[in-house]
C-alpha cells in the first residue's frame, strides 16, 4: 500500500475503535487511537499473516502488551478480514468474542491474551526465543505503552531479550505522553525512553508514529539489525483523529456519549473523504 491508502485504512480502523467503545459504553479510546497508524502498518504491510490460516506456525506474532487498547487491535483485525467489522459493535457485550482485553482462546488473530500491564513483553520475548530454538524465520512484534514501561517486568524482559540476542523481536513504545493519571512525566517519568532501551542493549529508532514514511523506514531498518532486539519509540498523540480527544488524558478510559460519538464519526468521515480525493487529512 502507498501512504495514502494506509492513511485511509488507518482512518477506517479509527472509525471502528470509536464505534466499538461507543457501543460498549466503556473502553479505552485515547490510547487505541494513538496506535492506529502503527497497527495499520503492521497488519496491512509488515507482518506475514493470513486471516484464513491464523495458526500457521511460520506466521509473524504480535503481542499487544498494553491490552486495554484492545479496540485498536480488534478494529485492525476486523478490517484485515479476521472477522466481520460489524462484530466491533459487540465489544464487551455478554456472549461476544470481543472481551475488554485480548483473548487468544476466542478471537481469531490474537496471539497472546494480555491486559496485566508489563507482562506482554515477557510473552513476546518467549515467542522470540521459541522462534530461535525452532530455527523459524518469523518475527515477533510487541506494542507497549509509555506509561506501561513504568512496570519493572518490562525491563526484566528487555534484559533477557538483549541477553538472548533476539534480533527477531521488535518492541514498539507508544509514546503518547499520557496515562490514566495524567502526564507520564508527572506520574513516574520513564524518560529518556530511548536511552533506557539502548542501555539494555537494543537498537533504538525514534519516529513520528503517525508518519507512514518514518514507520516504514523504521521497520525496514529493524529487519537489518543482527544480534540484538530493536525498540521503536513512536511519538504519538493520544486520541489522534478525533479533535476533542487529542492529547486529553481524560479520554484514556471513557466512552463517548451519543453526541460525542456522532461528532467523532463526522470528523473521521470528513478526513476519509479528503484522503480518498488524494488530499491530506
Amino acid at each position: 500500500m502507498n501512504d495514502n491508502k494506509l492513511s485511509i485504512t488507518a482512518n477506517k480502523v479509527r472509525q471502528g475503535i470509536v464505534t466499538a467503545v461507543y457501543s460498549a459504553k466503556s473502553g479505552h479510546p485515547g490510547g487505541s487511537l494513538s496506535i492506529a497508524d502503527i497497527m495499520t502498518y503492521l497488519y496491512f504491510e509488515e507482518m506475514n499473516i493470513d486471516p484464513a490460516n491464523t495458526k500457521n506456525p511460520d506466521r509473524d506474532r504480535f503481542v499487544l502488551s498494553k491490552g486495554h487498547t484492545a479496540p485498536a487491535l480488534y478494529s485492525t483485525l476486523a478490517n484485515r478480514g479476521f472477522f466481520p467489522v460489524d462484530e466491533l459493535k459487540t465489544l464487551r457485550h455478554v456472549g461476544s468474542i470481543l472481551q475488554g482485553h485480548p483473548d487468544m482462546k476466542h478471537i481469531p488473530g490474537v496471539d497472546m491474551s494480555s491486559g496485566s500491564l508489563g507482562q506482554g513483553l515477557s510473552a513476546a520475548v518467549g515467542m522470540a526465543i521459541a522462534g530461535k530454538m525452532d530455527n523459524k524465520d518469523y518475527c515477533v512484534y510487541c506494542v507497549c505503552g509509555d506509561g506501561e514501561i513504568q512496570e519493572g517486568q518490562i525491563w526484566e524482559a528487555s534484559m533477557m531479550a538483549s541477553h538472548r540476542k533476539l534480533d527477531n523481536l521488535t518492541v514498539i513504545v507508544d509514546n503518547n505522553g499520557l496515562q490514566i493519571d495524567g502526564d507520564i512525566s508527572d506520574v513516574c517519568s520513564p524518560y529518556p525512553i530511548d536511552e533506557k532501551f539502548r542501555a539494555f542493549g537494543f537498537e533504538v529508532i525514534n519516529i513520528d508514529g503517525h508518519d507512514f514514511g518514518q514507520i516504514r523506514d523504521a521497520f525496514a531498518k529493524a529487519k537489518t539489525v543482527k544480534g540484538k532486539p530493536t525498540a521503536i519509540i513512536a511519538k504519538t498523540h493520544k486520541g489522534r483523529g478525533v479533535s476533542y480527544m487529542t492529547d486529553q488524558a481524560g479520554w484514556h478510559g471513557k466512552a463517548p456519549n451519543e453526541e460525542q460519538y456522532n461528532e467523532a464519526m463526522k470528523e473521521l468521515m470528513k478526513q476519509q473523504d479528503i484522503l480518498e480525493k488524494g488530499g491530506e487529512a
